[in-house]
């Protein structure tokens, strides 16, 4: 027998099947190992109800007494259901042998969550987006659903252009504005229009951005951080620098003026590149935020900002700010890494940031946050240093033993940050410190949180 399809189910039964039946070992097995790897691999889900036996053995040119059997073998194995007047139904089954992806994807995440990284996305503004949504969509022209310019849709490089000028310091015009899926890509795009090289990284610092440049062909230097930031003097001659100057990533510090001057001082001396990570520089609590470093040397510096923290990761918004003589070749890259960033967040954000709707939402993340950090110092009082409390939404407890607060933590289901997984390679006499994010919690879930992490740390 060839292989037999079936184009389309039987009336009533609502279910599209495609069936490779191989008659090498038998019509019948043959049909039992089609049904069997479509019920394996997902493409007859649990619940599906499958075509009567007359119906599908019509559509196959066999007997219904061979397909009858069929239906009976796989119900002996658990793949299908029969039941008198329900018809034949496909089960439900746990897959044999899960890979490591799925099996993290499953596995039961902790009872109270205080790692670094993510905002409050119960805070994310469904009304006002979704307000966005429709107002940007019966604006949008209809070429706005066609492929677009690389660099991002105008509406967005315009909206973005004003608001980083007023908030940030940033040196922004509309032409040197590149759109991204977050910064991530923004970094692997650098990396590869630098043709890889050099590119010094603060220690300590976040090693999945180390991971996105080696895999991009660039060499990663190790910088210290101290209390005034990156120490500019341990520079020696990359074709870039990776740096978080308004908050520092993991430690908290913000880079003291004079290591500014000497930062672009460096960079325009040596012709080099600052790449300039503000990934939560809106959030300042002690005074108004620090503005950018691009904004006092815009030819020198790539500054990358995202949604992520602001308004959550899921929507992969990010943009850059480029110097003029980069424009295009990242313009270049992004057109052959993913053609342009989907469109309708675009649109969206562009219309939240005109209405000043976004203005409005980061003020009261501000003011939730500056409570959460508020809260945080209160509960841990003076038995604790805590650096980096000023901005941001992470704080780096410092702890004597990392290794036996974050045992403790997780026996209590308190997940926290471990700043030893930060420096670039293990050495004796580091500073040691649990990087606690307060901002992923949800509100309800925050003051518990805090009770288990005062018992952690005793």
């Amino acid at each position: 027998m060839a292989d037999r399809a079936v184009p389309r189910a039987p009336e009533g039964v609502g279910l599209d099947l495609h069936l490779d039946a191989d008659a090498s070992s038998g019509r019948r097995a043959g049909l039992e190992r089609a049904l069997r790897d479509a019920v394996r691999d997902g493409r007859l889900a649990p619940g599906a109800l499958l075509p009567a036996t007359r119906r599908l053995a019509e559509e196959l040119g066999l007997s219904r007494g061979t397909v009858k059997a069929a239906y009976d073998q796989l119900v002996a194995e658990g793949y299908l259901t029969a039941r008198q007047g329900a018809g034949t139904q496909v089960a439900a089954l746990l897959p044999v042998a899960a890979g490591p992806v799925e099996v993290a994807a499953r596995a039961r995440g902790p009872l109270f969550d205080l790692r670094p990284g993510s905002p409050d996305v119960g805070t994310f503004p469904v009304a006002a987006w979704s307000r966005a949504v429709r107002k940007a969509m019966a604006a949008a022209p209809s070429a706005a659903y066609d492929y677009g310019d690389p660099r991002g849709r105008i509406e967005l490089r315009a909206a973005l252009s004003g608001y980083l000028g007023r908030t940030r310091g940033v040196v922004a015009p509309v032409e040197r504005i590149v759109v991204t899926s977050g910064y991530v890509q923004a970094l692997a795009l650098l990396t590869r229009v630098l043709g890889g090289g050099e590119f010094a990284m603060e220690d300590p610092g976040l090693a999945f951005h180390r991971d996105v440049v080696r895999r991009g062909g660039g060499t990663v230097v190790p910088v210290p951080v101290d209390e005034s930031g990156l120490c500019v003097e341990a520079l020696g001659g990359p074709a870039a620098v990776v740096v978080t100057p308004a908050h520092q990533y993991p430690t908290g510090v913000t880079l003291r003026p004079e290591r500014r001057r000497a930062l672009t001082d460096w960079a325009r001396a040596r012709g080099a590149l600052i790449v300039e990570d503000d990934y939560d520089g809106e959030f300042r609590y002690d005074r108004q935020p620090v503005g950018a470093l691009q904004g006092v040397a815009p030819e020198q510096v790539v500054y990358v900002g995202t949604a992520s923290k602001t308004l959550g990761p899921a929507l992969r918004l990010g943009w850059m700010v480029l110097p003029r003589h980069l424009v295009d070749a990242v313009a270049e890259a992004k057109l052959y890494s993913d053609h342009h960033t989907e469109v309708l967040g675009q649109l969206a954000l562009a219309e939240l940031i005109d209405s000043h709707a976004y203005d409005r939402h980061v003020r009261a993340c501000r003011l939730r946050y500056r409570r959460r950090r508020d809260l945080l110092l209160e509960r841990l009082g003076t038995r604790r240093r805590v650096r980096g409390i000023a901005a941001g939404l992470h704080a780096l407890v410092e702890v004597d033993d990392e290794d036996a607060a974050v045992g403790r933590a997780e026996a209590r289901g308190l997940a926290v940050g471990r700043l030893g997984d930060h420096w670039h390679a293990p050495a004796a006499g580091r500073p040691q410190g649990l990087v606690v994010g307060y901002g992923t919690p949800r509100e309800s879930a925050y003051a518990e949180a805090l009770d288990v992490l005062v018992r952690v740390l005793g």
